[in-house]
């Protein structure tokens, strides 16, 4: 692993990994830092919970599927978004991740906080998702992961963080890296049955 950062990558879950918070997991790290850990928020699990029925006013302006996302298992009870304006503006409540120092951002994808009144920022977005929770590692410890072969670290899209079908993200993202990665979508959920 030669980057200093993992800002900006998604850690896709190998086979190994048998956490069920993370079973078969991809998930878009926001920060990472030596010193502090690391930081994201899992791309592949929505929820049944309509994002509507937690944030009344911000429901409608959610990308489909409109339904909160288990962003992971730490901070369940607090809300994280993510989301792209429209046609480059900086919307009031929009942090560009981009300013945050990141070596390799998707482009235009940005946090918005969500106590911001939707009326004065939605209309500026062109995408949005909203997670509940998130996945959080110390320092040093989700290197040690990686090095023991729980994750991939690959490159992050946009169009991976506001996937219209995140229940298909897993085997999506490893069979596009092409060669030895790509036969690892078609690993079963339980080897011993084959």
């Amino acid at each position: 692993m030669d980057r200093l950062s993992l800002t900006g990558a998604l850690l896709v879950a190998s086979p190994l990994l048998e956490d069920p918070n993370f079973y078969r997991s991809v998930v878009f790290v926001i920060d990472d830092t030596p010193e502090e850990g690391a930081l994201g928020v899992i791309l592949n699990r929505p929820s049944e919970l309509e994002v509507g029925e937690v944030l009344a006013d911000w429901g409608e302006h959610v990308s489909h599927p409109a339904v909160m996302f288990a962003g992971g298992p730490v901070g369940t009870d607090a809300g994280l978004a993510l989301a792209v304006p429209d046609n480059g503006h900086k919307p009031l409540g929009w942090r560009s991740l981009e300013e945050m120092d990141a070596e390799v951002w998707p482009s235009g994808l940005g946090t918005v906080d969500l106590d911001t009144p939707p009326q004065l920022v939605a209309d500026a977005l062109r995408r949005l998702r909203v997670f509940a929770g998130y996945a959080g590692w110390s320092a040093g410890q989700l290197r040690d992961e990686i090095d023991q072969g729980a994750w991939y670290v690959l490159p992050a899209t946009v169009d991976d963080v506001f996937c219209a079908d995140p229940r298909g993200l897993w085997s999506r993202v490893l069979r596009r890296q092409g060669g030895e990665v790509a036969f690892v979508a078609t690993f079963p959920d339980d080897p011993t049955l084959n």
